[in-house]
């Protein structure tokens, strides 16, 4: 199979982002890296912000809290009725974030103007070679997917665990910190993904869920699948490629990625306007359609995107 790619000019337009890397491994890890650091700099420096500004006996949603919201969402340093009991903890975690955003940088830089443009040309015993992607060789692009399932099923699961054996999560049903004992792992839970609920079909699908045994069952449950999702991606080779070739082009894969960022905004507004047992209303406000309207634009932005990467990629294929 031979891939080629079509620039007809976009590649060398200011706007074209990330996707003018598609062959230079080495650089797009240091744009990754670069990315995730301005994300966790942006966020410790606004919940130290919001910490800052925080005002007691002021809901949170009323001082445009919302980093604390979700961070008291998790159980951390709330009380009865959502209300913050130190800011101590907010505090630190938005040094950490920051902290962490200097790392994130420095990897980024040394990606970008130390280390090689392609990584399989890294020097000496590291393991950079095996996550050198290729275009057109689906092995080694299922052996990196592989990797993100596993890092995103081990995150699910430590939530999930958190919550049932660790500090506990915020549940606004009794109003206050708890420990899920008795997650609900019956794999029938899974009909909440088509809005089947114990009270018949509802249309705002998953976000219909009222209780959180469901919520954190439903984390172990999609935590396990990951998990067995990405030992799959790792050990095996994907299948029918040769009838799609352009399926494996740098364009193609973008346009995945970009359909499943649609896919979360698209349910992430679902979920902020009408689930209040995972958006609580003592955090987050009662009335949450402005939130929930830029979940919902990004995601349409994201499906956009998929589209005209998709098209792009068949293009690409000769």
């Amino acid at each position: 199979m031979t891939t080629s790619f079509s620039n007809s000019g976009f590649e060398t337009q200011w706007w074209a982002g990330n996707i003018r890397l598609k062959d230079s491994s080495g650089l797009l890890l240091g744009a990754h890296l670069a990315h995730a650091g301005l994300i966790c700099l942006w966020a410790g420096a606004i919940l130290i912000k919001e910490v800052a500004a925080f005002a007691p006996g002021v809901p949170l949603y009323e001082q445009g809290a919302f980093l604390m919201a979700h961070l008291a969402a998790l159980g951390i340093s709330v009380g009865p009725g959502g209300e913050i009991l130190d800011t101590y903890p907010y505090f630190a975690i938005g040094v950490l974030h920051l902290t962490l955003s200097a790392v994130y940088a420095a990897g980024g830089l040394y990606h970008t103007f130390k280390g090689p443009e392609i990584l399989a040309e890294e020097e000496g015993e590291t393991i950079a070679p095996k996550f050198e992607y290729a275009w057109g060789e689906p092995k080694r692009l299922s052996f990196i997917l592989g990797h993100h399932l596993l890092f995103l099923g081990g995150a699910c699961l430590l939530f999930a665990a958190n919550a049932s054996f660790g500090g506990g999560i915020y549940d606004p049903v009794v109003g206050d910190v708890r420990q899920i004992s008795s997650p609900n792992l019956n794999p029938a839970v899974i009909g909440y993904i088509f809005g089947l609920t114990s009270d018949g079909w509802n249309g705002v699908g998953m976000a219909a869920v009222d209780n959180m045994e469901t919520v954190i069952g439903g984390h172990f449950l999609v935590g396990v699948l990951e998990l067995f999702g990405g030992t799959f991606h790792i050990l095996s080779t994907p299948f029918g490629v040769e009838a799609k070739p352009w399926s494996y082009s740098g364009e193609s894969v973008l346009s995945y990625s970009l359909a499943a960022l649609g896919l979360m905004g698209l349910g992430s507004y679902f979920f902020v306007n009408y689930c209040d047992v995972v958006y609580a209303p003592e955090l987050f406000g009662a009335d949450r359609s402005g939130q929930a309207a830029t979940q919902l634009i990004l995601g349409i932005l994201c499906y956009i995107g998929h589209v005209w990467h998709a098209l792009r990629g068949q293009k690409s294929v000769t």
